[in-house]
């Protein structure tokens, strides 16, 4: 069986949405192909810096979360091996492009919201896709269930494992050889924690807290991945705690209370910068999102943001290629023959990534560097990282979070 869609965005997650979301706003529907069935909410929260924020105001959510997240106001570093303090910053202090913001949102609270935001069957659920076929100026997408989707343009925000990035001709992402365990609790009544980032570095591991609200908080822990490591909330767990021995025991508690259910691992993988520097990020009418195309170490908080930003930045230059302004102000779609519509779409995501290029290989690369001193098991690094560096790398957080991905308008 074989339909015909202009657009499909491959994936559900936050860059897919924001960018189904986006073209919608601008008056071009999508069609969203979700494998699992239903929103994908993993990982429970993210850090959604400053660039996140003005993301979320161009697609208009931002608002109504701000509400129902606290801003940060704090960044306080500590050092588990010295117990001193290493860092204290404010994130009060400006950037170059305004006031900086930064608060820990709910996954499933964004991913509702975007969701929400959208047309009723935008959406495609337990829609795996399996292989992609050229014919003509479309794209053939196949999916586990015998569908075919005929399509004009192909958008791939499938993750790490992406289907459309292989078929783009990127590798499989690097592993790092480290890990994050990933965990939530909800307190039920007011936790009492203040509204700062705390975090937390020993020998081989970092680990952070962030309030999500007032009864809830999210935490993080990543350390280099132990050979005998398991999948195991239980094992995760008593882990996480036996590396946090030396925290106040308010911390260990957090860690202590945390339902098993709550508690995840993610093995942590990257793409060489230098992928993206000869790498097709499009290639005619197939373009990749987020963790499809610049998956990257959490060490710097970027990953969920830049996927925000790659859906606005998407939106805007697909849109800009396909329609036009009228003098009433209103957009119109041209009516093009195939083959301009194909170059006209082309141009579009190439624009796209040209835009995106050099942003996403600045940021992998940083994330990478932050990583190695923050998570670093010999004395050099560690005495680096407590001593001398401490908040030069801090600082890198605000630095990559002082940028603006523009707004939706199309010039």
């Amino acid at each position: 069986m074989e339909k015909v869609e202009d657009i499909v965005i491959v994936g559900g997650g936050i860059a897919g949405l924001t960018a189904s979301l986006g073209l919608h706003k601008l008056g071009i529907r999508s069609l969203v192909l979700e494998s699992w069935h239903s929103l994908r909410i993993t990982g429970f929260a993210f850090s959604a810096w400053t660039n996140a924020w003005r993301a979320l105001d161009a697609i208009g959510l931002g608002d109504s979360l701000r509400q129902q997240h606290r801003q940060f106001l704090w960044n306080v570093a500590t050092s588990t091996i010295t117990g001193d303090q290493t860092t204290a910053m404010s994130f009060k202090a400006k950037g170059k492009l305004g006031d900086h913001e930064l608060r820990c949102v709910n996954r499933k609270l964004l991913l509702e919201a975007l969701a929400n935001e959208l047309p009723s069957g935008t959406i495609r659920f337990s829609s795996k896709v399996v292989s992609i076929e050229e014919s003509s100026f479309y794209k053939l997408v196949h999916l586990a269930d015998g569908t075919i989707i005929k399509t004009k343009a192909l958008i791939g925000c499938d993750g790490v494992n992406s289907v459309v990035a292989k078929w783009l001709g990127f590798k499989a992402p690097a592993f790092t050889r480290r890990a994050a365990i990933r965990g939530w609790i909800n307190f039920k009544s007011n936790h009492g924690f203040e509204p700062k980032l705390l975090q937390f570095m020993g020998i081989g591991f970092r680990s952070g807290f962030l309030p999500n609200d007032d009864t809830s908080i999210y935490w993080f822990f990543t350390s280099n991945a132990e050979k005998d490591m398991e999948d195991d909330p239980a094992k995760l767990k008593q882990f996480a705690l036996s590396k946090l021995a030396n925290v106040p025991g308010e911390i260990k508690a957090i860690v202590e209370n945390t339902e098993l259910e709550y508690i995840m691992l993610s093995p942590l993988r990257y793409r060489h910068p230098w992928d993206l520097i000869w790498g097709n990020i499009s290639k005619g009418n197939v373009c990749v999102l987020g963790d499809a195309f610049h998956p990257m170490t959490p060490d710097i908080g970027q990953g969920a943001c830049s996927a925000l930003e790659d859906g606005i930045v998407l939106a805007r230059c697909l849109a800009g290629a396909l329609l036009t302004k009228e003098q009433s102000g209103e957009s119109t779609e041209k009516v093009d023959s195939e083959s301009e519509q194909y170059k006209k779409i082309e141009m579009g995501l190439k624009n796209y990534a040209k835009e995106r290029r050099w942003r996403s290989i600045v940021l992998i690369s940083t994330a990478y560097v932050v990583g190695f001193f923050q998570q670093g098991d010999g004395k050099l690094t560690t005495f680096l990282r407590d001593k001398l560096l401490a908040a030069f790398l801090s600082s890198l957080l605000l630095k990559r979070a002082d940028y603006d991905c523009g707004k939706l308008n199309i010039s």
